[in-house]
């Protein structure tokens, strides 16, 4: 059963920003990219690393530790194949931040800042 859990107000979260929240015991980043919402988990896939603060080009974010790559609006790595981050929807409802958590993390980002 996925719940929304509010996480800030979308005006923290201005475009090119990133801001790390903890909900249900996980971490997880947020990140507004020209506009687009995205959320994933705060742990590399390969070791566990923070992914925080990754140095993030476009939508793909590297990993600090390792320096893998992942699409932050898909949790997937570039190419076929690979380890792969869990995504949270994320939206903007009437100026406040919604994540949905669930029993699995979900897709890619699906919401604008309006």
């Amino acid at each position: 059963m996925s719940r929304q859990i509010p996480v800030g107000s979308a005006d923290e979260l201005m475009p090119g920003q990133r801001k790390l929240v903890f909900v249900d015991g996980r971490s997880v980043v947020l990140f507004n990219i020209d506009g687009a919402l995205c959320a994933v988990e705060n742990a590399c896939p390969h070791n566990g690393a923070s992914l925080a603060g990754g140095q993030l080009e476009g939508h793909l974010l590297r990993c600090p530790a390792h320096g893998l790559r992942f699409d932050v609006a898909t949790g997937c790595m570039p190419g076929k194949g690979g380890l792969s981050l869990a995504t949270f929807p994320i939206r903007n409802v009437a100026g406040k931040l919604e994540l949905t958590v669930g029993d699995a993390p979900a897709g890619p980002c699906h919401a604008q800042l309006s």
